[in-house]
């Protein structure tokens, strides 16, 4: 599964760009937000990215889960979102 990376600087519109690519070509993606700005963005993305694809008859699914990450020797929590069609 493609894996995108959002941080508080991420354009929402570019990332909403990106998830619909991967939706229309491998039916899913995953998103990875630390940091609560960074999980506004990837939200406002994947809200985004339902209404580019919502045309094409596709409906994006979201499920979010929490994922320890060791990042310079600390533990960090990052929240992923796995973005499907239903």
């Amino acid at each position: 599964m493609e894996l995108l990376r959002v941080s508080t600087k991420s354009d929402p519109k570019a990332v909403a760009g990106a998830i619909a690519g991967m939706i229309r070509q491998y039916g899913k993606v995953e998103l990875q937000a630390i940091g609560a700005g960074a999980v506004n963005q990837a939200v406002k993305s994947i809200i985004v990215a339902r209404g580019y694809v919502a045309p094409n008859g596709m409906n994006l699914v979201m499920t979010p889960a929490f994922q320890e990450l060791d990042i310079d020797g600390s533990t960090r929590t990052a929240i992923r979102f796995k973005v499907t069609v239903r």
